[in-house]
């Protein structure tokens, strides 16, 4: 007991306690003393008899043993777990696995083996929990790291012993789908599935679950020849010269030798303009025999202008798709998402391109593949610290290459005719080749030039910068030429799609679709979509995922100024309003049962959809663009094109609440009061406060959040708005329960349920007869909110609103706990967990997670509980909710014996 709590104090009544229990024999207190001194003996056998102990001394009422922790096996076992999971964390698998496996080197058998006493077992219980726990670790990093065959011994022997954990099946399950066993896989599912139902009465969990379907998915894959191989490479450039000797380093790295598996991660760095992607897409071309399952190609947007990056989750989305899985199965979590691309990629051959990186930290996520994939990466920063790294930096061309690509883009013959003239012209443009190319481009667009001509005018240093200067204005010369080429052009098609490329420059979003693109240009879809592929065939459009369309970054701020001030307000006009309108519609349909905002009016027409996982799967897809074309409009000095920008953030108040977007909530509902102040709208300001305050108290920032909410309430009450003032007492009531203010929180309950009869608001009334009962679960006035709850749970299966019978059923469930009705609250929150997991939103889940886990507590049935509170330990780290962090937390380290609780 001392030792595991070295260099703390331990209380006599602790000690006695936790080696005898409740019933310690009357001599306990002497035999505690007799043991200290026979530990002092033993300790320091060679102390004076009136020198004081200096291992094992007298302090504040109890005993201190003096020594480093890491003197301590088990100390040191945690933290060498701790260091694993901080490897983890940052991606490190390989330094992980090194940290578990010096973790579990230090067992020599049972923790404190042959200690008797209460503490004893509690501590034997928990660290051995923490033992299975690191094994399992271990078993994961394997995989992870493509050494499913490493992992399969081990995890066999824990089913053995262990048979009714789930993470050892499923972890068994993964393994054997890496080493291409799927049969034995599915028979390691049925175990699992038999032994679960006949032992314990219940079926396999999600993780199981989610194993089950990747080795299916795998085992029903169809043969090759008629599959769809990915080709998502973009188009290699006619005009490439030189480079070979990093086109050899390039292509004998991913594709080798004697048939070795490529280099898992090749990078190209340098700084911008130096031709980057241009040699990753040629490599790539090169190579892509040696991947027979396709290319992957994503461009990160690490240096685009104005425009969000897509999120490590947007990414895994788009891979996944892009290798053929429904957008049906993409799951909406970003982990489970990951470990799906990572099962997906076993035994394939396939190679990743990712253009445009920022920074290392961006690319982690999608650089640990198993053996026979290749990612190629560009990035204007180094990226050598990634794990088995090799980068090759892009230098600027030589004369005798910069000489050849003169000679391609204008003819050889125009080059030689002044090969003095044209050396000069190299030098001018130091050979940095998108300076070349500009001057290529000019060069082209003017055959009465001569190379002297243009040297003439670039001698000028004022001049040389201005069109040759790697960036905005250097780029723009040569765009120009494209661009002019279109404008001027008879035919009716270029017209229209260089009158499309100038709209598009108004946009400030990652990307857009032809509906997107029709309402900004207000013609016709078909003529829109001919507009888009003719922009394509001109370079100056990219074409993504289908029916998705981005200009290149520098293609983009050149568009931004081709369109006249004067003829911009209505085209964005448009756009913002179909994302709004649009915006409206996915969030009526995905969730009707809940009351969206409509304001402000729009004279603009968006989208329609048919189903709430169609309209929900929109709302994921098209998140980060309608952020950015909400920002960006409320930025907008037009007033309309503000408040319409103003509708698109007003409408995603509930998908972003139950997708637990925090940060993104707060930055929303910041923008949106500082536009209906500096609107001097009041409803936009109302409703601002609204959003603002539910992301503060996402954050867990109580006390903000109430002053928010009172603003919600005040400026409700000014405008004489009675939905609104209801549901800010709602909103009020939710606050302060959180905040344990549950007497102030039933009262404003109250008051919501008063005004929702009255206006005869169904949402309103079901709301606050849940704020209702759990106010008085905070009171201790149960059988008042037994009575709340049942009438709001009534209610809410009378309109068939999922996620109020939820909510309402987790509550009954807790009320039930402190009623002492354990085995009827656990059947209530075994339902109500199915449930929850059917809606969007999170917190209904992990609070009904944390509340099984108390029940099973309380039953005694401690394995189970250790497994429910560890699964809401996890959902609460990702959602990164401190609240929900805090009691799952507590209710594991209750639940292994640690602490306890009151829930």
């Amino acid at each position: 007991m001392l030792a595991m709590r070295s260099s703390r104090v331990v209380t006599l009544s602790q000690l006695i306690e936790g080696l005898w229990g409740d019933a310690p024999p009357p001599s306990a207190t002497q035999s505690v003393y007799t043991y200290i001194a026979g530990l002092r003996r033993a300790f320091e056998p060679d102390r004076r008899r009136r020198q004081p102990p200096s291992m094992v001394s007298r302090s504040s009422g109890g005993y201190l043993l003096r020594l480093d922790p890491l003197q301590v096996d088990a100390h040191v076992f945690t933290a060498r777990l701790d260091a694993a999971a901080r490897d983890r964390k940052a991606g490190d698998l390989d330094g992980a696995l090194r940290e578990t496996d010096e973790a579990l080197a230090l067992w020599r058998g049972p923790a404190l083996s042959g200690v008797p006493g209460p503490f004893a077992e509690g501590e034997r219980a928990r660290l051995e929990q923490a033992r299975l726990m690191a094994v399992e670790a271990r078993a994961d990093a394997l995989l992870r790291l493509d050494r499913s065959e490493d992992a399969l011994a081990e995890l066999y022997d824990l089913i053995h012993h262990h048979p009714l954990r789930e993470r050892p099946y499923e972890l068994l399950m993964l393994a054997l789908h890496g080493c291409g066993r799927q049969a034995e896989a599915l028979t390691v599912f049925e175990r699992a599935r038999r032994t679960l139902s006949e032992e314990l009465g219940v079926d396999p969990g999600e993780g199981l679950r989610r194993a089950h379907g990747v080795v299916l998915t795998a085992t029903e894959r169809p043969p090759a020849p008629g599959r769809v191989i990915p080709r998502e490479l973009p188009g290699d450039l006619i005009v490439f010269v030189g480079r070979t000797r990093e086109t050899v380093r390039l292509k004998s790295l991913l594709d080798p030798w004697a048939g070795e598996p490529p280099h898992p991660l090749v990078v190209i760095c340098g700084p911008p303009g130096v031709g980057k992607s241009a040699l990753a897409v040629r490599v790539a071309h090169m190579v892509r025999e040696r991947f027979p399952d396709g290319q992957l190609y994503v461009n990160l947007r690490g240096g685009t202008p104005n425009v969000p990056r897509p999120s490590s989750y947007e990414i895994f989305s788009r891979l996944l798709r892009g290798i053929g899985t429904p957008d049906s199965a993409v799951p909406e979590d970003e982990e489970e998402a990951a470990a799906l691309w990572r099962s997906r990629l076993q035994d394939g051959r396939l190679l990743l391109v990712l253009d445009n990186a920022a920074d290392l930290a961006q690319v982690k996520p999608f650089i640990s593949t198993p053996r026979g994939t290749a990612v190629l990466v560009t990035s204007r920063e180094s990226l050598a610290a990634g794990d088995d790294c090799v980068q090759l930096r892009l230098d600027l061309l030589s004369d005798a290459e910069a000489t050849a690509m003169l000679s391609k883009l204008v003819g050889a013959d125009r080059v030689a005719a002044d090969l003095g003239q044209t050396t000069r012209l190299i030098r001018l443009c130091n050979g940095f080749p998108l300076a070349l190319r500009v001057a290529g481009a000019r060069l082209a667009d003017r055959p009465d030039w001569t190379v002297g001509a243009l040297t003439t005018r670039l001698t000028d240093e004022r001049r040389r910068l201005r069109e040759l200067e790697a960036g905005d204005l250097a780029v723009r010369s040569s765009l120009a030429a494209s661009w002019n080429a279109l404008n001027g052009s008879n035919r009716e098609i270029d017209g229209a799609a260089a009158r499309l490329l100038a709209l598009l420059g108004l946009l400030h979003v990652p990307d857009v679709t032809v509906e997107a693109a029709t309402a900004l240009s207000g013609t016709s879809p078909l003529d829109v979509e001919r507009a888009l592929e003719r922009l394509c065939d001109a370079h100056l459009l990219e074409a993504g995922e289908p029916g998705r369309y981005h200009p290149h970054d520098l293609v983009r701020l050149f568009s931004a100024d081709l369109l006249p001030a004067h003829e911009r307000n209505a085209p964005l006009k448009r756009t913002i309003g179909y994302y709004a309108q649009s915006t409206r519609a996915a969030a009526r349909t995905s969730d009707p049962h809940r009351v969206h905002c409509l304001y402000p009016e729009l004279d603009a027409r968006g989208r329609g959809f048919d189903s709430a996982p169609e309209a929900g799967a929109w709302l994921r897809r098209e998140e980060a663009t309608l952020l950015a074309a909400a920002f960006q409009a409320m930025a907008d000095p037009d007033d309309d094109i503000a408040r319409a920008g103003a509708g698109i953030g007003l409408a995603l108040w509930w998908y972003q609440q139950g997708a637990y977007r925090v940060t993104g909530m707060i930055s929303l509902g910041e923008r949106l009061l500082a536009t209906g102040v500096r609107l001097g709208d009041q409803v936009i300001t109302m409703e601002a406060h609204a959003h603002f305050a539910t992301g503060l108290y996402l954050k867990g920032d109580w006390a903000g959040s109430i002053e928010h909410h009172e603003g919600h309430l005040r400026l409700a009450r000014l405008l004489g708005d009675r939905f609104n003032e209801q549901r800010a007492h709602g909103n009020l009531a939710g606050t302060l329960l959180k905040w344990d203010q549950c007497a102030q929180a039933l009262e404003h309950a109250l008051a919501q349920r008063v005004i929702a009869r009255e206006i005869a608001s169904g949402p309103g009334e079901r709301f606050a007869l849940l704020v209702v009962g759990r106010a008085c679960i905070g009171l201790g006035r149960l059988e008042e909110a037994v009575l709340a709850l049942e009438e709001g749970s009534a209610l809410a299966d009378e309109a068939g609103d999922t996620l109020r019978q939820a909510e309402f059923a987790v509550a009954r469930g807790r009320v039930l706990l402190e009623l002492g009705r354990l085995d009827a609250a656990l059947a209530v929150l075994t339902g109500a967990l199915e449930r929850s997991r059917t809606t969007t939103m999170k917190m209904t889940e992990v609070s009904c997670l944390v509340h099984l886990a108390r029940a099973y507590r309380l039953l005694g049935r401690t394995g189970e509980a250790t497994r429910y509170s560890v699964e809401a330990l996890v959902l609460a780290e990702r959602m990164g909710s401190a609240y929900w962090l805090e009691r799952a937390t507590g209710e594991r380290e209750a639940a292994m014996g640690r602490r306890s609780i009151h829930a």
